[in-house]
């Protein structure tokens, strides 16, 4: 795009490493943010905090397909930026000394294809020009390789990403295994981190001779609840609790923690909208009552009683010790002196 050389243009991560690391206090005049995601949020609200006189967001997507999620795009408005959808940029203006002094953009019809792929199409007659001193890319990164998989048998797929077993996350180079953004493309750090853990079972089982990559694997196969047979009558309805935000302690301080922890009233009202998920049956054909579970519960979640303690000599888990070593005494005793 022209003009996205100039010194005034920064993309996302190197922004908010910058503000982080407190290289940029403060950020006078107007911030143009490109891109719709929660990054893209991220810069809008710290150029609103750093002092910008006019922060606005620009992306391709119409209100109902932004990435961003609806609690971080209002946040971003309270915080004063503002939000325009359905633009791609065109073009970055420069004055004569080389700076940003604003940019075009031009109207977005499409984004995806009917397939679901990205492909966005755009109106090349509806152009909107805003003025602007900085612009921040927040639009993506792409998969620079280099030479880290120079003679191996790895193969790539659509944009540069890896292709590996979906289950194993083994690539078509045995002992190369791949996980994060460069298999599954732009997504979230959580499923990164997940595909490490997987990951990394993997590398373990393939190391030790014999070992198979899958076998005994949980499979992760999960079935939808049907949402036209949920019964809701019969679960608390309530809504979430939303914490009080004190804007006082955000102006004098914009970078400390200003939304405060829940009332006791709050915790009460929120907890009480568990619907109970650990609850659980237990069945008589299978449980033969041996406690087992109960030690080795590491939350110590699980509680055996009895409902008829007359039925039973049986004593609690805590409480066996002294209670086999009277017995064990008194066997003792028996063996060595009782009648051969």
């Amino acid at each position: 795009m022209p003009g996205e050389g100039a010194e005034d243009v920064t993309v996302a991560v190197d922004f908010l490493r910058e503000v982080n690391s407190g290289k940029i206090d403060s950020l006078p005049g107007r911030t143009i943010v490109v891109g719709g995601g929660n990054v893209a949020i991220d810069v809008a609200r710290n150029a609103c905090r750093l002092g910008s006189e006019y922060v606005e967001m620009f992306c391709l997507e119409s209100e109902a397909q932004m990435p961003a999620s609806e609690e971080e795009r209002r946040e971003a408005v309270e915080d004063g930026a503002h939000i325009s959808c359905g633009w791609g940029p065109k073009e970055i203006h420069l004055d004569e000394a080389g700076r940003v002094c604003g940019i075009t953009f031009k109207r977005c019809t499409r984004v995806f294809d009917d397939e679901g792929r990205f492909a966005p199409e755009y109106d090349e007659n509806d152009l909107r020009r805003v003025d602007a001193d900085r612009v921040v890319m927040s639009i993506g990164q792409s998969i620079v390789w280099g030479d880290l998989l120079a003679g191996s048998k790895v193969e790539l797929g659509r944009g540069q990403g890896a292709l590996a077993d979906p289950q194993t996350y083994q690539t078509a180079e045995p002992d190369i295994f791949v996980g994060g953004d460069v298999y599954t493309g732009p997504s979230f750090a959580i499923d990164a981190i997940a595909a490490g853990h997987e990951a990394a079972v993997s590398i373990h089982r393939f190391v030790q001779p014999g070992s198979t990559l899958t076998i005994g694997r949980n499979q992760r196969r999960y079935t939808a609840l049907d949402r036209n047979d949920v019964v809701l009558e019969s679960y608390d309805n309530a809504s979430r609790e939303v914490a009080h935000v004190d804007r006082e302690r955000e102006k004098a301080a914009p970078f400390s923690e200003y939304v405060e922890t829940f009332t006791e009233e709050q915790v009460r009202a929120e907890t009480a909208r568990c619907l109970g998920c650990g609850a659980s049956i237990v069945d008589p054909n299978k449980c033969i009552g041996c406690g087992l579970c109960t030690t080795k519960c590491a939350f110590d979640a699980i509680h055996l009683d009895r409902d008829r303690p007359e039925c039973s000599t049986m004593v609690k888990y805590e409480q066996k010790l002294p209670s086999l070593g009277k017995y064990a005494l008194k066997r003792a005793i028996k063996i060595k002196f009782g009648k051969k």
